[in-house]
């Protein structure tokens, strides 16, 4: 897990470290309500096969806002980045990542920077898997698919490229987070798929939802997914996107972080 620095003391620690005790806090579990006048209700084409949208889970409180972006895997492919213990910013992540479409966080990292769960970047597996929990995205032959890694669990196939992290947040279009300990409003970095296959990467820029609410939240939206899971986030989250030849940062993160998932055009 990353060491997070943050400037708001309800951002403190990454999305979901392991053996730490998160803040209690209230929470109403979210309902679909109507989108807010003045905010973007609508998929934006930023180019072909490539759409943002804006949710506003609770329309009273703005801050929890999610960003989305819509994939389709016929004009996008998909690369896992790894600097072991060589961790960037997102603005050099955007130097490195040149020519992408966008790029989001992936696995969480140890203090060490290096991460946990598996990453496989260009055929080259990194890590260990996951056995017990959370979901995998991955590309083989390929296609890019979500799956749970307890339904499905890595058993040594050959994958292009893998990001891991936890916990499942929808399956098979279903809420898959149940878990109602203590939770807090913090960052999130999300990857979803839908029901004709498109990926959908999201990341709220302030104050994501705890993970149960946001558990039940995904699978009322209209964005149709069947499969999503949870990556790093708190500090950790962030989201670049070239819009008309100009790099864009919806969410810059707080931290330096060693992976990333890269969308590029074919």
């Amino acid at each position: 897990m990353a060491r997070c620095y943050f400037l708001v003391f309800l951002l403190w620690g990454c999305t979901f470290a392991p053996n730490s005790t998160p803040l209690p806090t209230l929470t109403p579990t979210p309902q679909l309500t109507e989108t807010p006048v003045g905010v973007l209700n609508e998929w934006e084409i930023l180019a072909p096969g490539l759409e943002r949208r804006t949710y506003y889970p609770t329309p009273e409180n703005e801050v929890t806002q999610i960003v989305a972006l819509r994939i389709d895997p016929t004009d996008y492919n998909f690369r896992a980045h790894y600097r072991p213990g060589e961790p960037l910013t997102a603005q050099e992540w955007g130097v490195e990542l040149a020519g992408t479409a966008a790029f989001v966080n992936a696995n969480f990292f140890t203090d060490a920077n290096e991460i946990i769960g598996l990453l496989v970047s260009d055929g080259i597996p990194y890590g260990s898997p996951y056995t017990d929990r959370g979901g995998m995205f991955l590309v083989q032959n390929g296609q890019p698919r979500v799956r749970s890694n307890i339904n499905e669990p890595y058993l040594g196939e050959v994958l292009e490229q893998a990001v891991q992290a936890f916990p499942m947040l929808v399956l098979d279009g279903l809420q898959a987070y149940t878990n109602n300990a203590p939770d807090r409003f913090t960052r999130r970095t999300v990857v979803a798929q839908d029901t004709v296959g498109r990926i959908i990467l999201m990341v709220t820029p302030l104050f994501g939802l705890p993970l149960l609410d946001l558990s039940v939240y995904l699978p009322q939206t209209d964005m149709n997914i069947v499969n999503a899971f949870n990556l790093d986030g708190g500090g950790s989250t962030l989201m670049g996107v070239q819009i008309a030849g100009a790099l864009e940062f919806p969410v810059t993160s707080l931290d330096p972080v060693p992976a990333v998932l890269a969308v590029y055009p074919r």
